[in-house]
């Protein structure tokens, strides 16, 4: 595993890190068992931050890694998220003792006395223009609820002004072969920041593991079933916001241009972490197989410059016009 330092946090991070949404909710049945092993697989790889949220099954994914911080000897980083469990959620229900109470939950799931990252959970864009929020984290910092503080964005407007207060450390934003956008501008004002970028969606659930096709099924209770257009949360949240049938034949193109000896998972996480504004990448890993090819991708050496060419050409042609100037 290869590590990287998490912008001015101070923490150094595998580049593969975890995503813990899909062992809380919404992606199916979920097996304790059997994420509880993804999770001891993933820290047998080298694998030591994991960022999961309070909303992913209501506490449960923040509760089976605060087993896995209990049960491993190994230095364990965690970086939760709040915000997503008001309801409505709408800027005006952001107040400080709002979050506070999130955060006294989310310490009494992981059962730490701090949290060494809190994200505010993609909120109302008025936020981003509401300084009395990031005040209050600072706020949080000082009474040492919080190691560090930063924001889960949905665009890439969001996070360039997010970064303009100076407590923001991270920003974790969609970032893969079809959300390309954000290493425009954005990569090169965090850079300058020193701003600690989590990728997430690297997989544009599940698409770019090129195992899905025109009849694979979801059950109800997952969100690729259920939010495809939007209807729950943000589309872009499902498959990037890209149509499920062009995702498709996009990742049949891509397939024609995998390197030797990757499978597409890790092709598709190694193209993210050719760029060096990334701190890591958080893919979700529902049992130690998909854990171990996510991990495979920290290994083996760059992809030439004639791929990376081929995938901009690709998302240029087929995803571009659809994702780019939404996100």
């Amino acid at each position: 595993m290869n590590y990287r330092l998490l912008g001015r946090t101070g923490m150094k991070v595998s580049e593969v890190s975890f995503g813990a949404w899909a062992i809380g909710a919404s992606w199916g049945p979920v097996n304790d068992k059997e994420s509880m092993a993804a999770l001891n697989k993933a820290v047998d790889l080298g694998v030591n931050f994991f960022d999961t949220a309070d909303v992913y099954g209501n506490g449960r994914s923040e509760k089976l890694i605060g087993q896995l911080m209990r049960d491993r000897s190994e230095k364990i980083y965690v970086a939760t998220k709040a915000g997503r469990k008001l309801n409505p959620h709408v800027a005006e229900k952001y107040t400080p003792l709002a979050i506070r109470k999130f955060v006294e939950d989310s310490l009494r799931n992981l059962r730490v006395e701090s949290l060494d990252l809190l994200q505010l959970h993609c909120p109302p864009p008025a936020i981003y223009y509401t300084p009395e929020m990031f005040e209050a984290l600072d706020l949080l910092v000082k009474a040492g609820k919080l190691k560090n503080y930063g924001v889960s964005v949905e665009k890439v407007e969001e996070a360039l002004k997010a970064i303009e207060y100076p407590g923001v450390k991270t920003v974790q934003i969609i970032f893969n072969m079809f959300r390309q956008r954000p290493s425009e501008l954005f990569f090169r004002e965090a850079k300058s920041r020193w701003i600690g970028i989590l990728a997430r969606v690297p997989l544009a659930s599940g698409l770019l593991t090129g195992k899905m096709t025109r009849s694979t099924k979801f059950k109800a209770d997952d969100h690729r079933q259920f939010n495809r257009k939007g209807q729950a949360f943000d589309r872009g949240e499902t498959f990037s916001g890209v149509d499920y049938a062009k995702g498709l034949q996009a990742v049949n193109e891509l397939k024609e241009i995998l390197p030797r000896g990757m499978t597409m998972t890790q092709f598709a996480l190694k193209w993210i972490l050719m760029h060096d504004a990334v701190s890591c990448v958080i893919p979700g890993g529902r049992n130690p197989a998909q854990v171990e090819d996510n991990c495979g991708a920290t290994s083996g050496p760059r992809l030439p410059r004639g791929a990376m060419r081929q995938v901009k050409e690709i998302y240029d042609r087929l995803i571009r016009d659809d994702v780019h100037h939404r996100w």
